[in-house]
């Protein structure tokens, strides 16, 4: 293969890039190959250069069948319906034997046929091939190469590589930043504002009954088979701080996820990554929560799969912001106790995971994306038959789970929680026991609720810290005509003289 060849193949492929908008398909330094395109009127003009050579027809005929069976398999790349290939040969030689009838047009037939054109640039056919290539592509090209030097020649074959390499990476860029429009990132959007219109019309995002009727995290109804506010806390949001945060990151970086992943996979990387979060802030978080913040931490861990795929480009665009942002906020995340830290860690890496299951558009790794699905499927599974196990056994859930059955009348459940809990209390066993006396008192068993409320004012360290366990003992001593009485109603409404129905049973009782 002598230089001048190479130098020819490159010359003509720069030409085409810089002076008439082709576009680079693949390039290949190894075998010296360069596929182009251009798409006019919905037909793919595609431009093979080679410099290789046959000595024989049937060799030529056989690279041929090649190359037609390469383009079937760049179609997807290709945008045009109609498929024009020019398959330029540049090498020092011809085949021995007769070939030139492999000059004539060939097709291969398909729904979509994919014609192609034979040009063999070789001694003195070097100037015709490449005219009869440029007439039929419509381009006049540049003949130099007689004109310069072989130092110069390689010098400038060099550079001509660089540059297309280079427009290669720039295609690859865009490429991988342009699969899909972001509507599905404006339609979570909106949505996400219609459920924080509904919230401030109906009570305030703010309100605690008001989210839990609209489908807040909140654990006790989630172990009453709720399951579903897993899914619906994902739209819901406290405050418009917490809101309008949110749904600013969701436009800059949904819009750029949607754009790598196209809508679809955005969409499911999105739903499941949220879910991952909400089960995760189910295990680890009792408090009453929403927010779609687990989903949008799960636009981190895709992205993070994107940059073990795609690491140049992850690290040259997008890279470093999105690692140093995620920096920031895993740090803001422990160091704001209000920040729901678990549904940020459990949507990050199901995020990432899901991801995997999704991979990315026009590409696929079946046993990787299955086994991403496994790992998914095994981890929330597992997540919230663990949560289920850590809520029966916490504290906090079981006094909202007693404030719950309270609510609905359920007393036999109040005392069956509290003397659950009270194996266990932690710093909660005087509300342990508070809870379970007003149980009683419905139930009718005055003994056992003067018993739990004698030792509720015994571990409070001032009646300030629960001024109504002193005002139930007073009422439940004044109906068994305890002198004591007197002492809790007195300590009571020290303890909070605005309170209207301590002021009154006060009054009452310093009367009689």
């Amino acid at each position: 293969m002598e230089h001048n060849e190479i130098y020819l193949m490159y010359s003509i492929a720069q030409q085409l890039v810089k002076e008439h908008r082709y576009d680079v398909l693949y390039l290949n330094n190894k075998v010296e190959e360069i596929w182009l395109e251009k798409y006019e009127n919905k037909t793919s003009t595609v431009v093979r250069l080679s410099a290789n050579g046959f000595d024989w027809k049937n060799h030529l005929k056989k690279d041929i069948g090649i190359v037609f069976q390469k383009a079937g398999a760049l179609r997807k790349l290709l945008k045009g319906k109609d498929i024009q290939i020019h398959n330029v040969y540049i090498s020092p030689h011809s085949p021995i034997d007769s070939w030139e009838i492999l000059k004539k047009p060939l097709t291969v037939q398909d729904k979509n046929p994919i014609q192609m054109k034979i040009y063999y640039l070789s001694g003195d056919e070097i100037e015709t091939e490449r005219n009869r290539l440029g007439q039929n592509i419509g381009v006049t090209f540049t003949n130099d190469e007689d004109l310069i030097s072989e130092e110069l020649m390689e010098t400038t074959t060099q550079q001509y590589k660089v540059e297309l390499f280079h427009k290669v990476q720039e295609k690859q860029e865009r490429n991988v930043f342009n699969y899909g429009k972001p509507f599905i990132t404006y339609f979570l959007i909106a949505i996400n504002a219609i459920f924080f219109l509904l919230l401030e019309l109906n009570g305030g995002s703010q309100n605690n009954v008001t989210l839990m009727e609209y489908g807040a995290k909140y654990n006790p109804l989630i172990m009453d088979g709720e399951w579903w506010r897993i899914i619906s806390s994902m739209f819901l949001h406290i405050g418009l701080l917490h809101f309008a945060s949110n749904m600013l990151f969701l436009y800059f970086f949904g819009s750029l996820a949607e754009r790598i992943f196209g809508s679809a996979r955005f969409f499911v990387i999105y739903m499941l990554a949220g879910i991952g979060g909400g089960i995760a802030s189910f295990t680890f978080v009792t408090n009453l929560s929403a927010g779609a913040s687990g989903a949008l931490y799960g636009l981190f861990g895709a992205f993070i799969y994107f940059g073990l795929f795609h690491r140049r480009i992850f690290l040259q665009t997008i890279g470093r912001d999105i690692l140093i942002l995620l920096g920031i906020n895993i740090l803001l995340g422990f160091a704001m106790p209000q920040l729901d830290v678990s549904a940020h860690m459990g949507g990050l890496v199901a995020g990432f995971i899901v991801a995997g299951i999704v991979h990315f558009p026009k590409r696929k790794n079946v046993p990787l994306q299955l086994g991403a699905l496994v790992i998914y499927v095994a981890l929330c599974i597992g997540m919230f038959i663990y949560g289920m196990h850590q809520n029966e056994a916490n504290p906090i859930y079981l006094l909202q789970n007693m404030e719950q059955s309270i609510q609905e009348e359920r007393y036999e459940d109040v005392v069956t929680s509290a003397t659950k809990g009270l194996e266990n209390p932690e710093e909660f066993e005087a509300m342990f026991l508070f809870q379970r006396s007003y149980a009683y008192i419905h139930l009718n068993e005055i003994d056992s609720a003067i018993a739990d409320l004698e030792k509720c004012i015994q571990l409070l360290d001032k009646p300030s810290d629960l001024p109504e366990a002193y005002y139930n003992l007073a009422i439940l001593y004044d109906q068994i005509g305890d002198e004591r009485a007197g002492e809790m109603i007195e300590a009571a409404y020290q303890a909070s003289p605005t309170d209207d129905k301590i002021k009154e049973m006060y009054e009452k009782i310093s009367k009689d």
